[in-house]
């Protein structure tokens, strides 16, 4: 398995795996599917701002992606920054993610980065316990700020010092 930076022509394979997720899952609050145009338009922006988006690749095949970007706007946050991933479910439990994550910690700390966040549903226990995994702790819970499948859902944030 190798990590690399994500290119355009990833983007169907990236859109194979992300819009399950999104259609199907709580891994995102968001409930519009990505279309390649916007997956392709993304890493061109990620790249442009000198963000990580990294592809997993196995056998010409990707494992997942995970990508970074300013927590918040403004100059004040510009050593902040919130992560991104989302793995093939044949591939969870394989290290992917660990390996992913590893290689965009490694970009930001390089960009100038501190800190990274993670906003992950409360509901989502895998996603809690991969990043308390790799060494994020949480550090708010937002109440009933998302809504997806006709329920309101908390946000958890986590933080690791980069």
């Amino acid at each position: 398995m190798i990590i690399r930076p994500a290119k355009k022509a990833d983007a169907a394979a990236l859109a194979d795996i992300w819009n399950p997720a999104i259609r199907d899952s709580l891994a995102t609050f968001n409930c519009v599917e990505k279309s390649l145009h916007e997956i392709e338009r993304m890493i061109e922006q990620k790249d442009a701002a000198g963000h990580g988006f990294f592809v997993a690749e196995e056998n010409e095949s990707q494992l997942g992606f995970a990508y970074y970007g300013q927590f918040r706007g403004g100059i004040g946050y510009a050593h902040t920054m919130e992560n991104t991933i989302y793995l093939a479910p044949e591939t969870k439990g394989r290290g992917v993610g660990r390996k992913l994550m590893n290689a965009l910690e490694n970009h930001a700390k390089g960009a100038g980065a501190h800190s990274m966040f993670a906003g992950v549903c409360a509901e989502n226990l895998v996603g809690l316990a991969f990043h308390e995994a790799v060494g994020y702790t949480e550090v708010a819970r937002l109440n009933e700020v998302g809504r997806k499948f006709n329920q309101w859902l908390d946000l958890v944030l986590l933080q690791k010092r980069i």
